[in-house]
């Protein structure tokens, strides 16, 4: 009886999760839209039941614990842009994310003067090592109103560049790879193969403004209000059930 009750005892232990650690349970949203979109009949994003956020030094102070709560169920942490600058808040989210359970990933924003493995070596040193983080993430846009770099490349510098920067980043993880509408479309993104795409479209569903192209997440607005956090942050929904959220988690 003593050994059975012992074992019983370490299967236990071994599958509560780790203090600190990424909750993987999924919290229905509980927070809104300052500017809402009035969604086409099946495509709204509350259809998907696995909500996030991502953020940066513009959202302030958090208070994850009260995101969490309120359906915060993912983050993706500004990390670093170009290769010289850092985000002011990386660190403390990094951090304050895990201490409140929720699984965090790392961005870096892109800039289209400087090489792409310069870029992601600025990265990878900014980044702490972390088994139990979200794969991490590339954001490219253009850049139209940076002071020091708004130009465009042709496409397949565009794409060649990606590539250098997911290859370097990924670490035996299949990176993200985050884009708008119109560069997915001017540099021809859906032949970039081995990534799973993070997809920004606010008025329509990736479905329309993406056609044929699978995402993993979707970011459907840059208006949202979410207990904890002051002003406006990016909403995202996560392509998949519970189960698939957590199971990618555990990836």
């Amino acid at each position: 009886m003593k050994r059975a009750l012992l074992i019983l005892l370490i299967v236990l232990t071994a599958c509560a999760p780790r203090a600190g650690g990424p909750n993987p349970s999924v919290t229905a949203p509980a927070f809104g839209d300052r500017d809402p979109v009035d969604w086409p009949r099946g495509q709204a994003p509350r259809t998907h039941p696995v909500h996030g956020i991502d953020v940066s030094t513009w959202q302030g102070q958090i208070d994850w614990r009260a995101a969490r709560a309120a359906g915060v169920n993912f983050a993706f942490l500004k990390a670093t842009e170009g290769g010289d600058r850092v985000d002011p808040a990386f660190r403390q989210n990094w951090a304050a994310a895990r201490a409140a359970g929720v699984p965090r990933g790392a961005y870096h924003f892109f800039y289209h003067c400087r090489p792409a493995i310069e870029q992601a070596r600025w990265f990878l040193s900014h980044v702490p090592r972390d088994s139990l983080a979200l794969p991490p993430v590339l954001d490219m846009e253009w850049n139209a109103h940076s002071p020091t770099c708004p130009g465009r490349r042709p496409a397949a510098e565009v794409r060649a560049e990606a590539r250098i920067f997911l290859d370097a980043i990924a670490q035996g993880r299949r990176p993200i790879l985050y884009t708008t509408v119109d560069f997915y479309a001017d540099n021809q993104l859906w032949q970039l193969q081995g990534v799973d795409f993070w997809l920004r479209s606010t008025a329509k569903h990736p479905s329309d403004s993406f056609p044929g192209q699978h995402w993993l997440i979707w970011q459907y607005s840059a208006t949202g209000q979410v207990p904890g956090i002051a002003g406006d942050v990016d909403l995202n929904a996560f392509q998949g059930s519970p189960r698939a959220f957590a199971a990618w988690v555990a990836r």
